[in-house]
């Protein structure tokens, strides 16, 4: 797994709560939600910039408010070559549509790995961008997420009241 050298953060307010944005100076790398704090002690060596991320703030409210569907967001991401495959699969599930985990792996070409999707999807340090939030269980139920049921909650209604 590739080091992430994250070197600035930001904040930005969103109808989510505070989010923690975070990269280099060419790359997102990191989106936390709010209650995650995953990265409380690391922010310590980071630099504080929101002039760095003023391109992903923008994107990131336009989508928020219903205007974007699509992101352009120069982001970096890191993990195995499965969860690799797995989370630009994800950019292909259109906005405000959802889909299962098995569905997700037969779309990769490993149809039995479902749970190693759900996995995949759990390591996701760029949600929303990589919206693991459209995937769900194969009953209709949501599943799991890595910044709570509500939130992936909240990001469902926010795509299906601007489709």
């Amino acid at each position: 797994m590739k080091k992430d050298n994250i070197t600035h953060y930001c904040y930005l307010d969103s109808p989510l709560g505070k989010l923690i944005l975070a990269g280099d100076e060419h790359f997102l790398k990191l989106i936390e939600f709010p209650g995650q704090n995953k990265t409380k002690e690391t922010k310590k060596n980071w630099i504080y910039s929101a002039s760095r991320f003023k391109c992903e703030i923008d994107e990131l409210i336009r989508y928020f408010d219903g205007e974007l569907k699509t992101f352009s967001i120069k982001c970096q991401i890191t993990g195995t070559a499965f969860q690799t495959k797995v989370l630009n699969e994800l950019k292909k599930i259109p906005y405000g549509k959802t889909m299962s985990y098995s569905d997700v792996a037969d779309r990769i070409g490993h149809p039995k790995a479902y749970r190693a999707v759900g996995s995949a999807n759990g390591k996701n340090r760029l949600p929303i961008i990589f919206p693991c939030h459209r995937v769900i269980s194969n009953n209709g139920e949501l599943g799991g997420f890595s910044g709570g049921l509500s939130i992936k909650r909240k990001l469902l209604e926010l795509e299906l009241k601007h489709t």
